[in-house]
């Protein structure tokens, strides 16, 4: 299916899955015995994100992770994600990133990041893209904390 264009990303991912029961009834084994995440644009162009099971059961998300520090990245995702957050391209990156940095410890080195639009081709971001989003994270999260610490002592309070 990969560099595959479809139609629609269900019916691909329907595709997919449609022989997985036989395979595993005949065969006693299970045929890929990892969660997928699947991404396309239905016939609408409305973007899709499908996560499988080994079983052959597909769920629809507007975001999700899989794999290790999977639940770090959904619980981040459950709390930052709304549709402002994916307006752009940019925002949508950022996110991803932000996501990601909750499991990641050695930022752009451990990341592979692609992007999926509407009528182009999946593009894969370069390590030094990926590092430029984080450096610009962590100024603005560091500009949070200074915020925040200025808010926590007020000015001219205590003795003098």
């Amino acid at each position: 299916m990969a560099g595959q264009e479809m139609n629609c990303v269900c019916s691909g991912v329907a595709s997919l899955l449609a022989g997985i029961p036989s395979f595993t009834q005949s065969n006693g084994a299970r045929p890929f015995g990892v969660s997928l995440l699947i991404v396309g644009f239905d016939e609408k162009k409305t973007p899709k994100l499908y996560q499988t099971d080994p079983a052959g059961a597909y769920h629809e998300w507007k975001a999700n992770a899989t794999g290790r520090g999977a639940k770090s990245v959904r619980e981040y995702l459950e709390k930052n994600y709304s549709p402002e957050a994916v307006q752009t391209r940019d925002s949508t990156v950022v996110l991803a990133i932000k996501a990601l940095l909750e499991v990641v410890q050695s930022g752009s080195k451990s990341m592979e990041l692609a992007v999926m639009e509407r009528g182009e081709k999946l593009t894969f971001l370069e390590p030094d893209e990926i590092e430029t989003y984080i450096k610009r994270i962590e100024k603005q999260r560091e500009e949070g904390d200074k915020k925040k610490g200025k808010k926590a002592t007020p000015s001219g309070a205590g003795p003098s």
